[in-house]
């Protein structure tokens, strides 16, 4: 799938957010290795922490499915620039996606910004830090 294609598809989910306290709708598409798309929207609650950002919902919903390996992900918002994932999504993009996988952010303007996982979240926390020397 195309990047433009896939960040469309970001757009078009992004009409289904449930926002009622931020106002503020996120759409994410995310695409396997064999080419399956998810989607995903934010979906908020009176409890903010309980809130889902859209990255994770087409995350979640992709591993819920049996789904792991993934090639790339697009994420847009009605912001100045690309709108880049919050440190909760990028640190469970950082389980799932490889060093490598493609990130897209982009806006309704037009623009748009593409980032290895590596690249937006460098240095990141992950299962190899859980580990003992001693094991």
């Amino acid at each position: 799938m195309k990047k433009e294609e896939l960040i469309q598809q970001a757009k078009e989910v992004r009409q289904r957010a449930y926002t009622p306290y931020s106002k503020f709708p996120v759409g994410a598409a995310l695409v396997t290795e064999d080419g399956t798309l998810f989607t995903g929207c934010n979906i908020e609650n009176a409890a903010y922490p309980v809130t889902c950002c859209a990255e994770r919902v087409a995350i979640f919903k992709a591993i819920s499915e049996g789904y792991t390996n993934f090639k790339e992900l697009a994420v847009v918002a009605d912001t100045k620039r690309p709108v880049p994932p919050c440190g909760s999504c990028r640190q469970v993009m950082s389980e799932f996606f490889p060093p490598q996988t493609k990130i897209h952010t982009s806006n309704l303007y037009g623009e748009s910004r593409t980032m290895t996982m590596e690249e937006i979240l460098p240095f990141s926390f992950g299962a190899m830090d859980l580990t003992h020397e001693d094991e």
